[in-house]
């Protein structure tokens, strides 16, 4: 199934053809879900059909990391090379009705390797098309340099990957220029009026160059335009304010020969939790999980779902329901205050209910991240397959192999396993602990290894759960999760000991009253944070009892700190 990521802050907008299409294609909008990914020669989900010819070696059309951030990006199918000389071949456009000075090829393209593109009028005899790679490692629209395209009947085009690494191909598209156009559309960005849980609003902007020669009319499906006139204005910034969050903007620009357009992604415009947070998943059993708590996803296909139940762990209270997904969809994340010093933790119960089927190899399915990029995974959490079991294993890069360690011990499936994971700023070290002892957890618990970061991570903001193919992702279920920055935050919800004496009651409370108890009774700061950790009440007391009376029906955490020590306690207000 198709996947479409998308960026929540930062996109790029390019020029869209304004003149006639000679050739366009962006290789399906149903993408192969099974491995291995059909071979160029092999896959059959093209737009074109014969005199159209498609062949390859070594490259394979994939479905993962489809196209997002340049105007025209399809999001569906892409063309993958990860070895020296893989390529892609073209063969049979027409684009003998047109001249050279006048054609313009495009196409999208992910990844920093060195890859060649030729062209042939014969098949035989190949001559390099010189294009710029614009910067970074993420999708960008190449715009191939002017005055090179041939005149043919059966033209030839040839994209081949040379040395190592790996990037991918995709919307390739050859047009009649012929216009006298020079307005062109930069960077485009988005900022979220507010955050809160309901629809906000958001303002977008387009940057321009090449103005002041033609006049033109600019129209977007939503908000209002202002800012510089490309017009009158050379260069400038062209402003949309009001625009609904989760409404994609379009804003298109015409008059003379110009005919340009950027699509914009609404950005997720949802409350900054602070920490800790404690998700239980209680919502309504079978919701997608972006439409509930400050959930979001940041790719399409299936999302992952609310599932009825929790699951069972010596120390966990089994509150609320579950999360649960499995196979190829779409991600989703849980963004938070900004981390980038001390150490934060992250735990949850992982059940993994069927992994008979699967054929596939190992796949990380949860990070840390940073929200501002989908595409930061950092502390992965790997599963493979043992079995009848499945093994759990950590790393510090992208590859388990070279940056990461396996645990020694496999678990059973159907048998929640507790996991486990922290990271320090100031040591640059992971620690990975599976199924660790509740009563008792702190720094100083022996992990089940430790990895190094040799490149150290800056920050964290957001928590993600990963979906991958379906041949390697089992039916997982998560429940319990937590964040924070100590120990107490993610794994003392039960051990009351730490403050002598401690008793929180009733639970749940019925008539709006909290009554806090301790051997010293003294004076304590109490915190209570709702189930996606934001916090409803702040306040220091001498006394026993607090009111809650305001609190809406839900699974609350209190967090008492009495002469230096804390303890965490989960209630329930009915």
């Amino acid at each position: 199934m198709k996947k479409l990521y998308t960026l929540s802050l930062v996109l790029f907008a390019g020029l869209t053809s304004f003149a006639q299409v000679i050739f366009s294609e962006n290789f399906g909008t149903t993408a192969p879900s099974t491995t291995p990914y059909p071979s160029p020669t092999d896959y059959t989900g093209y737009q074109n059909a014969a005199p159209i010819v498609f062949t390859g070696v070594g490259s394979d059309v994939r479905s993962t990391l489809p196209s997002v951030s340049y105007s025209g990006a399809s999001g569906g199918s892409n063309v993958f090379f990860n070895a020296d000389a893989e390529f892609l071949r073209i063969d049979g456009i027409n684009t003998s009705g047109f001249t050279t000075s006048n054609m313009v090829l495009s196409f999208g393209y992910n990844g920093s390797p060195t890859i060649t593109l030729e062209q042939s009028v014969d098949g035989n005899t190949w001559t390099p098309i010189t294009y710029t790679l614009p910067s970074g490692s993420n999708w960008r629209l190449v715009q191939v340099d002017a005055n090179q395209i041939a005149s043919s009947t059966s033209l030839s085009l040839r994209w081949t990957l040379i040395g190592t690494g790996n990037c991918r191909v995709d919307d390739v598209q050859l047009s009649n220029g012929g216009s006298t156009c020079t307005l062109a559309l930069g960077a485009t960005d988005t900022t979220c009026d507010d955050n809160t849980a309901g629809v906000d609003t958001y303002t977008a902007t387009v940057a321009f160059t090449g103005g002041g020669s033609t006049a033109v009319t600019i129209s977007t499906n939503a908000g209002t335009v202002s800012g510089d006139d490309p017009s009158s204005a050379a260069t400038g910034t062209i402003t949309i304010s009001g625009v609904n969050e989760g409404t994609a903007l379009v804003v298109t620009i015409t008059g003379g020969d110009c005919n340009l357009s950027a699509t914009i992604t609404s950005p997720p415009c949802n409350p900054i939790l602070t920490l800790p947070i404690n998700e239980s998943f209680d919502y309504a059993a079978d919701a997608a999980v972006n439409t509930v708590g400050t959930w979001t996803s940041f790719n399409n296909g299936d999302i992952p779902t609310i599932a009825a139940g929790s699951l069972a762990y010596t120390g966990i209270p089994a509150v609320g329901n579950s999360l649960t997904f499995a196979g190829e969809g779409a991600e989703v994340k849980l963004d938070f205050q900004t981390v980038n010093s001390g150490t934060i933790y992250a735990s949850f119960l992982l059940n993994v209910s069927n992994y008979d089927a699967i054929t596939g190899g190992e796949n990380f399915f949860a990070a840390f991240g940073r929200s501002s990029d989908t595409g930061s995974y950092e502390g992965r959490l790997f599963i493979r397959k043992a079995d009848t079991q499945f093994n759990l294993g950590g790393a510090a890069g992208s590859n388990i192999s070279t940056t990461g360690q396996w645990s020694d011990i496999n678990f059973d499936q159907n048998q929640p396993v507790l996991v486990v994971v922290s990271y320090n700023f100031e040591t640059d070290v992971l620690n990975y602990w599976f199924n660790p002892t509740v009563a008792g957890f702190s720094e100083n618990t022996t992990p089940t290894f430790t990895l190094p970061v040799t490149t150290p991570y800056t920050s964290f903001d957001t928590f993600k759960f990963r979906q991958n193919q379906n041949s390697n992702t089992p039916t997982m279920t998560i429940d319990a999760l937590r964040i924070g920055l100590a120990p107490g935050d993610v794994l003392t919800r039960n051990e009351q000991s730490a403050i002598s004496g401690l008793k929180v009651y009733p639970n749940p409370v019925t008539n709006g009253i909290l009554n806090i108890e301790t051997a010293a009774n003294a004076e304590r700061n109490v915190q209570i944070f709702d189930i996606v950790g934001k916090q409803v009440v702040n306040l220091t007391t001498a006394t026993n009892i607090i009111n809650v009376s305001a609190l809406r029906s839900g699974v609350y955490v209190a967090k008492i700190t009495e002469e230096g020590k804390t303890a965490t306690v989960k209630f329930v207000v009915k």
